[in-house]
């Protein structure tokens, strides 16, 4: 019963099968959903332990709560990711078998326009993964200044023309603060290619609600954090959906760093602190069933 409820809010897990496998998990291990949502991986996860297996999972959503998972193995942190080692040290947790994190937005999150994500809609701009947080995507578009809003956009979305974007907003907030979802895509009718709005929306889009939730510096946080948290031979496995997030795991995954090239000791010699595998994307079946898992690509490393 529990199952088909989250079906419904959540829909399903992008790479799911792919992504359990990957963990290689031990029955008795001790494994960590960082990004809880639906809990899909999370159930996946729990049927392949044993009674002495356990499972800690991390969400700041609130909404994730509703689908909590009755299971004596099961801990849930209403928490961002960021705290992983705070709160493994105060589970007395030292070390954990794997890690598995989805780094995308869920389609419940999409769909409910209230939540404020979808350029769709005409309800209010918000876009919190954690909505006990102050700043919204309100926020942002009318306070932030037109070099500020340009950098985002160009940071965080790859948008070249970025300078365009963040003058065409702060001329329209002159005249109407902008709140809703039609409002800002008023503000950038211009730009709006006939066949290629819905991509060019999309990365807009995208770059606020990175801006809002500190994805990137947040997603920094977590990586350094694992090296000292998994076991030896311990797996992690990150599923990511645009390429800024991407090329952070593939370099700090393949280099231990966020740097083109590899850490070194005082010898020259390279750290290696994981063995890679090739990324994996979704498979033809389910990129019908889902058309946005079109982008995701699931990273696996190995701790040697």
């Amino acid at each position: 019963m529990l199952w088909v409820m989250i079906m419904k809010m959540y829909h399903n897990p992008v790479l799911l099968e792919e992504t359990i496998d990957s963990l290689e998990i031990k029955e008795s291990g001790v494994y960590v959903d960082l990004t809880f949502g639906g809990g899909g991986h999370s159930n996946e996860i729990l049927k392949r332990l044993s009674s002495k297996g356990k499972l800690i999972a991390f969400d700041s959503d609130m909404d994730a709560e509703d689908n909590l998972i009755d299971d004596s193995r099961f801990t849930f942190l209403r928490q961002n990711f960021i705290y992983l080692m705070q709160n493994l040290n105060f589970l007395k947790i030292n070390a954990v078998d794997g890690i598995v994190a989805d780094l995308g937005v869920s389609s419940y999150q999409l769909d409910k326009e209230q939540r404020g994500f979808s350029y769709n809609s005409n309800f209010d701009l918000d876009m919190r993964m954690d909505r006990h947080q102050e700043t919204d995507a309100i926020k942002i578009l009318n306070t932030y200044n037109e070099k500020s809003l340009a950098d985002l956009f160009f940071k965080n979305g790859d948008l070249k023309n970025s300078r365009t974007i963040s003058k065409l907003i702060c001329d329209y907030r002159k005249k109407i603060k902008i709140k809703s979802s039609k409002q800002l895509n008023e503000s950038l009718k211009s730009l709006l290619s006939k066949g290629y709005e819905n991509k060019f929306l999309a990365r807009v889009y995208q770059s606020i609600r990175i801006e809002v939730n500190n994805e990137i510096d947040s997603l920094k946080k977590l990586l350094i954090q694992i090296p000292a948290l998994l076991k030896k031979n311990g797996i992690v496995s990150i599923i990511t959906y645009h390429s800024i997030e991407d090329r952070l795991v593939k370099r700090f995954f393949k280099n231990g760093c966020f740097d083109n090239e590899p850490v070194k000791d005082n010898f020259g010699n390279k750290k290696i602190v994981f063995k890679t595998t090739k990324f994996i994307s979704p498979k033809k079946s389910e990129l019908k069933k889902n058309s946005r898992s079109r982008s995701a690509k699931l990273r696996t490393a190995k701790l040697i």
